[in-house]
């Protein structure tokens, strides 16, 4: 959430200032694009039992966003789509498969499939304890909010903007919605506590 905030202040202040500042744009795009690498690597945390391949996806994360961040500060930009009051996305980077424009893929792909296998693993998982059922609906607004971004973010890549903003509202929304319905880790312990009673509790002898 602190990256999305970053870039929508960003995209904030060239509303205001009525210019996008060439610097501002490019660490903006860079933060982004990887809003859902992120997202991914969060979950992947969560379901993963050893910590190490989370770890191994952080490196991934970090190499790809530094040679995305390296990419947009020593490329072009091309200045007549930096237009303020008009949805950019990483058009001033010019064609959507060109580098470094193209450095968003491998952290939305993977992003995506960590998210949404994360959220489906965790939805089977929980659906047949009654005690964890705000955890699949949890799951069910989050995998909604990154289905979102996701797809109107490869449609900003392809060139078709519009929309853009007013649907990473959304999608944030839901992803916000998510996790207040996750609750906290005290939801979680008073969760566990209520499985461990019922299967501590003896079976009621049947009626003679």
């Amino acid at each position: 959430m602190a990256i999305y905030t970053i870039a929508a202040a960003m995209e904030a202040w060239s509303e205001h200032s009525r210019s996008w500042d060439p610097t501002v744009y490019r660490v903006y795009i860079v933060l982004a694009a990887s809003l859902v690498g992120f997202l991914g690597l969060g979950t992947f945390y969560l379901v993963t039992r050893k910590r190490v391949w989370g770890h191994v996806y952080l490196g991934f994360v970090a190499v790809c966003m530094a040679a995305f961040l390296v990419g947009t500060f020593t490329h072009a930009l091309t200045t007549s789509k930096l237009v303020p009051g008009i949805t950019v996305g990483g058009q001033a980077l010019g064609a959507s498969l060109s580098f470094p424009r193209v450095m968003s893929l491998p952290l939305n792909i993977t992003g995506s499939i960590f998210l949404f296998g994360g959220a489906l693993y965790s939805m089977i998982h929980f659906i047949r304890r009654r005690e964890y059922a705000y955890r699949v609906w949890a799951n069910v607004l989050i995998a909604a909010g990154a289905g979102v971004l996701a797809f109107i973010g490869s449609r900003a890549r392809l060139g078709d903007t519009a929309g853009l903003y007013p649907a990473e509202m959304v999608g944030a929304a839901f992803m916000l919605a998510g996790l207040l319905v996750a609750g906290t880790l005290e939801r979680g312990r008073q969760a566990a506590r209520v499985t461990r009673d019922r299967l501590a509790k003896p079976p009621t002898a049947g009626l003679r």
